[in-house]
C-alpha cells in the first residue's frame, strides 16, 4: 500500500515514496557527533531529507511494539527540531513524509519548536498540513472557538478525568485527524494519554471472545440527555442548542436525523438515542480491526445531573453491558497507554482511526487547544 496518500501536486507518487522511504533519522543522542556531517548533508539534500529538519527523540514514556512483519514501532513518534526551523514551513515541505510517519505509528508529538507558542501559531501549523476542517457537530464536550480552526479542548472541571475515546466515535462523521496544542502547561497532571486502538481490540478479543463477538454482531446504542444550554460543570455538558447549532426543535431533529440520531423531547431538554452503531471498525488503510467506540467513556464517564452512565450505553439489541468486562477494558486501556507530560509549545497529531485519547485530572493552570480535521 502506498503510504503517500496525498502526494505533492506535480510529483509522481512513486518517486516521492522512494525518496522518503530511503530516509532515516539520527537519534538525538548521536546529534553532536553527526553535526558537521548533517551540515554537509543539508546543502545536498534539502529537497528530500527530513532529518535535516526533524530529529527523532526518545522519551521514557514511549512503548515499542513488534509488528507482524518483525519491524518495530515506537509509539508515539517524537520529533524535535534539528536547528531553528519554523514548524509550519517544514511541515509544508515534508507532508508526504510526515503522513507516512503518522501512518506507521499513529501519533506524532512535535516538541521544542519555538515557532509555536500561541493559538494562532498552532492554527498556522494545522493549516500547513492542509487537511479539511471538520465542524464539531454532534460532539458532547463543552468547548469554545479560539481562533480560526482552533478550539479549547473539553472545558470540564480539572478534577474530572476524561476516559479513553476515539474523537466523536459515537457519530457517523468523525474526524480523521485530531491536533492538540499545549499553550499553558499543567501545574500538575493533565496529561492526554494515548493508546493504539488495534492493540486494545486484540487484547479484548483474546480475553473476552464472546463479548467481542456480540459487540461485532450487535454494535452499541448510546443514550444521552441534553439540557438546552451548555453546562460547563459536566464533561458531557454540551446543550442541544450548541450541539445542533439551532434554537429550533424541528431543525434540531433534522440535524439529529442526519447524524443517525433520534430525539425524544423532555420538559427541560432532550434525550438523544444513537445507534445501533458499530463498536469495532476495520482500519482499511492498515488492514486491522480497531476498538472504535465510546463504550468505556460512556459507561464510566457520561455522568451528570441528567445522565446515569450505566444507561448511557448498551448492546445494540438493548441488553446491558457486563460491568466487569468494561472495567477490565478500562484497566487494559490504562496499561497500554502512553502519557507524556505536556510542555508548553507541544503539538500532538493523532490519527483518530488508530488511536484513542483521554485526559487526566490536573491542577490549573492548563490550557490545551484542539483542532479536528477530516
Amino acid at each position: 500500500m502506498n503510504l503517500d496518500e496525498n502526494p505533492v501536486k506535480g510529483e509522481s507518487t512513486t518517486s516521492s515514496s522512494i525518496s522518503y522511504s530511503t530516509t532515516f533519522l539520527f537519534k538525538d543522542h548521536h546529534h553532536h557527533h553527526h553535526h558537521h556531517i548533517l551540515n554537509l548533508m543539508t546543502t545536498l539534500t534539502l529537497t528530500i531529507m527530513p532529518e535535516s529538519f526533524f530529529l527523532e527523540s526518545q522519551l521514557p514514556h514511549q512503548k515499542t511494539y513488534i509488528n507482524k512483519d518483525a519491524t518495530q514501532t515506537t509509539f508515539p513518534t517524537v520529533l524535535i527540531p534539528n536547528g531553528d526551523h519554523n514548524l509550519k514551513n517544514i511541515i509544508r515541505d515534508h507532508k508526504p513524509w510526515l503522513q507516512s510517519v503518522l501512518h506507521k505509528t499513529g501519533a506524532i508529538l512535535f516538541r521544542g519548536f519555538s515557532s509555536v507558542s500561541s493559538a494562532s501559531d498552532f492554527n498556522d501549523v494545522v493549516e500547513a498540513f492542509g487537511f479539511d476542517e471538520l465542524p464539531y457537530v454532534g460532539g458532547a464536550a463543552p468547548r469554545t472557538n479560539v481562533v480560526g480552526r482552533v478550539f479549547t479542548s473539553n472545558e470540564s472541571p480539572p478534577d474530572q478525568k476524561i476516559p479513553f475515546h476515539h474523537e466523536m466515535a459515537q457519530v457517523p462523521k468523525f474526524p480523521l485527524k485530531v491536533f492538540f496544542f499545549c499553550e499553558v502547561e499543567p501545574k500538575v497532571g493533565g496529561e492526554t494519554p494515548i493508546v493504539l486502538s488495534h492493540v486494545i481490540y486484540d487484547k479484548m478479543k483474546q480475553k473476552y471472545p464472546e463479548f467481542v463477538d456480540r459487540l461485532e454482531q450487535h454494535g452499541l446504542i448510546y443514550t444521552r440527555v441534553l439540557g438546552e444550554d451548555d453546562d460547563p460543570s459536566s464533561p458531557i455538558g454540551r446543550g442541544w442548542v450548541s450541539t445542533f447549532m439551532t434554537k429550533d426543535k424541528a431543525v434540531a431533529e433534522e440535524r439529529a436525523a442526519k447524524l443517525g440520531m433520534k430525539l425524544e423531547w423532555t420538559d427541560d431538554g432532550v434525550k438523544t438515542i444513537m445507534g445501533p452503531i458499530p463498536a469495532i471498525k476495520v482500519d482499511e488503510t492498515r488492514g486491522r480491526k480497531t476498538w472504535f467506540n465510546s463504550m468505556v467513556a460512556a459507561y464510566t464517564g457520561w455522568e451528570d445531573a441528567r445522565n446515569d452512565p450505566v444507561k448511557a450505553v448498551t448492546f445494540g439489541d438493548g441488553t446491558p453491558l457486563p460491568a466487569q468486562v468494561i472495567h477490565d477494558c478500562l484497566r487494559i486501556l490504562e496499561e497500554e497507554s502512553v502519557a507524556i507530560p505536556w510542555q508548553k509549545g507541544d503539538v500532538m497529531l493523532l490519527d483518530n482511526l488508530a488511536v484513542l485519547h483521554a485526559r487526566r485530572p490536573f491542577e490549573p493552570p492548563r490550557r490545551v487547544l484542539a483542532s479536528l480535521c477530516q
